[in-house]
């Protein structure tokens, strides 16, 4: 499945578009994390817990919206988008979206 932000394939034509597809996930931080991330924030830094969940989720996130349009028969998901926000004060969604499509068929060269 291709995944892009632009609102084309490049070197490819859309042939129809299928709809809109999403994929979402809400996580949430282990309490060791969050004490382990309350320790690091007093004194400053990344804090790799929370930056390996985030990465894990949104990855999470577009896989489920490649699914979907995987089951509409689409070959491409065009104008990707990832919004997140807070649930909970230890839990937060990460939402993928696009447009889901069907390419013409790549002509080899000659």
């Amino acid at each position: 499945m291709i995944l892009t932000t632009t609102d084309g394939v490049p070197g490819r034509t859309i042939l129809e578009v299928v709809g809109l597809v999403r994929g979402n996930t809400v996580r949430g931080a282990h309490l060791s994390h969050d004490l382990s991330a309350w320790m690091k924030n007093l004194v400053g830094g990344e804090i790799e817990e929370y930056t390996k969940l985030m990465a894990e989720s949104r990855e999470q996130a577009l896989d489920r919206m490649a699914a979907e349009a995987a089951a509409l028969g689409a070959h491409a998901v065009v104008g990707v988008h990832l919004v997140t926000c807070e649930i909970d004060g230890g839990a937060a969604e990460i939402l993928a979206y696009g447009t889901a499509v069907r390419l013409a068929p790549l002509v080899p060269d000659r």
